[in-house]
């Protein structure tokens, strides 16, 4: 995949997922400029991807502040010229535990970082693109936004909502040129994988899973890079579960 003469802007890019596909599309050939509210991950990442000698980025973001939003996009626009070619929300945030023991700051946590975030930002970045007549976003939801999952329930909510503004959001940008897609992850082998779930419950979910392992990072990362090129420039509003055949439902 070329993705030369492209700026893509990932969130959550210091760690897990966001940094696999802030790696893979700097791989590709594009300028990758990563916003996570990590510092020292973010850094981590730019630094190796910048000791390749490929183009990337980082900037401060706090997806829960608008302030914060701002600033990130400011910086980028320094960065590319304004043009942002393709953006991927990758940020993501949870804790596990029952509904019944949730705080209502939690679910206000849970929500700013999980959905609102995401479409603060993406309004912004498509108003880009539209001028633009080209473009495309991902959103990394989750499998939990899909079928629902115990402990998760203001997450999944969060991340289904997700979902459905990725198929709306598809079919306004459509008379744009804009494509808008969504990966769902499975469990995944992440920083924050390992530290939310118990072992009892790592290996219940790896007993589940058809494959018998958790997902890696590199492999929602290929789903990304999917509707980041060109093989998918006919492909809009799609949900893609990337889970090992966990989750098998339409």
């Amino acid at each position: 995949m070329d993705l030369s003469n492209t700026s893509i802007t990932v969130t959550g890019g210091a760690s897990g997922i966001g940094k696999s596909i802030a790696i893979k599309a700097a791989q590709a050939g594009a300028r990758v400029i990563i916003g996570d509210i990590n510092e020292k991950g973010g850094r981590g990442v730019q630094d190796e991807i910048r000791s390749s000698g490929l183009k990337a980025d980082f900037f401060t973001l706090d997806l829960s502040s608008a302030a914060s939003i701002d600033a990130f996009l400011k910086a980028a626009d320094e960065k590319t010229g304004g043009r942002i070619d393709a953006h991927v929300n990758a940020a993501g945030w949870e804790i596990i535990q029952p509904f019944l023991q949730n705080p209502p700051d939690l679910w206000e946590r849970l929500l700013s970082i999980n959905l609102l975030g995401a479409i603060r930002i993406t309004h912004s970045v498509v108003q880009r693109m539209s001028e633009a007549n080209q473009g495309a976003i991902v959103n990394i939801s989750s499998d939990a936004g899909r079928v629902g999952s115990m402990g998760e329930v203001v997450y999944s909510a969060a991340k289904g909502g997700l979902i459905s503004f990725t198929k709306s959001l598809a079919r306004e940008m459509a008379r744009y040129n804009v494509r808008v897609n969504c990966v769902c992850p499975g469990p995944t082998d992440t920083p924050m994988f390992h530290a939310q779930q118990n072992e009892r419950i790592k290996d219940a979910l790896i007993r589940a899973i058809p494959f018998r392992r958790l997902g890696q990072p590199d492999e929602v990362a290929d789903a990304v890079m999917y509707f980041l090129g060109d093989q998918s420039r006919f492909v809009t509003g799609q949900v893609l579960s990337v889970s090992g055949g966990l989750t098998m439902v339409d």
